[in-house]
């Protein structure tokens, strides 16, 4: 879009004497559309991902968890997912994995289904090249192999950041981008209720909704969204049924 931009820019300028400035203010704004593309994955900017489902009409949505395994919090988080017979995606990091890979076992053995957080989850992750960012994604779906026997096709970017390079290595690696269209701000929040109502607020059927299986704040928010969807006759499911993909190659 850009090249087309500075193109016409060119043959306009040809005519009618287009002024500098006219390419600093346009200059000035496709960065500020890029910046905002980037780091927002519903735009769908630099890559198509799946953010939410709204073809479908029954009360379903797809809770979906980042960061994990965590030893402490991901076996609380399945023991309320099976007691309100719900099931769920976690994005997990091959770090967290190296060091829990039992837990990733017992997430699959529950039905749930595995996606691909990166290895490392580097702050400066959305900075790498397509090569290094195809590293990072195949050295997770090793382990995610070792640990279950087969390969996610499903990646989350961390901070769900999208760039060239991620665009062109997850053509590469064939893999399903996933986003979300609720973001429940577990991170920063420090109130479970506010978390709650933030994304009760936004809920949908064929929602997708952003928690992490890393903080304790979480396992409170996820009871008490689980008997919400319960009592309003919702049901959570995994990303692939959500959205009708295939989870593992």
């Amino acid at each position: 879009m850009a090249v087309i931009l500075i193109i016409s820019l060119i043959i306009a300028d040809y005519y009618f004497n287009v002024p500098a400035a006219t390419y600093f203010i346009i200059a000035i704004i496709w960065l500020i559309i890029t910046t905002i593309g980037s780091f927002n994955i519903t735009w769908n900017y630099h890559v198509k991902a799946y953010n939410s489902n709204t073809t479908i009409k029954e009360k379903r949505v797809a809770i979906t968890f980042d960061d994990g395994p965590n030893n402490k919090f991901t076996p609380q988080i399945l023991e309320l997912l099976k007691t309100y017979n719900a099931k769920a995606t976690f994005f997990c990091t091959g770090k967290q994995i190296e060091q829990h890979p039992n837990i990733l076992k017992n997430i699959a053995n529950d039905g749930h289904t595995i996606g691909n957080h990166s290895y490392a989850h580097s702050p400066y992750f959305d900075f790498y090249g397509k090569q290094k960012v195809i590293t990072e994604i195949e050295k997770t779906n090793n382990l995610i192999e070792s640990s279950v026997g087969k390969k996610s096709t499903l990646f989350r970017p961390p901070y769900g950041v999208t760039n060239p390079s991620i665009s062109k290595a997850v053509k590469d690696t064939k893999h399903h981008v996933i986003g979300w269209n609720i973001r429940s701000l577990d991170t920063v929040k420090n109130s479970d209720q506010k978390i709650l109502n933030r994304i009760i607020r936004r809920l949908s059927p064929g929602a997708v909704i952003l928690l992490h299986d890393s903080k304790e704040i979480t396992v409170s928010v996820l009871e008490q969204l689980l008997l919400f969807l319960q009592q309003n006759g919702y049901q959570s499911t995994t990303i692939d049924a959500l959205f009708n993909i295939e989870a593992y190659a």
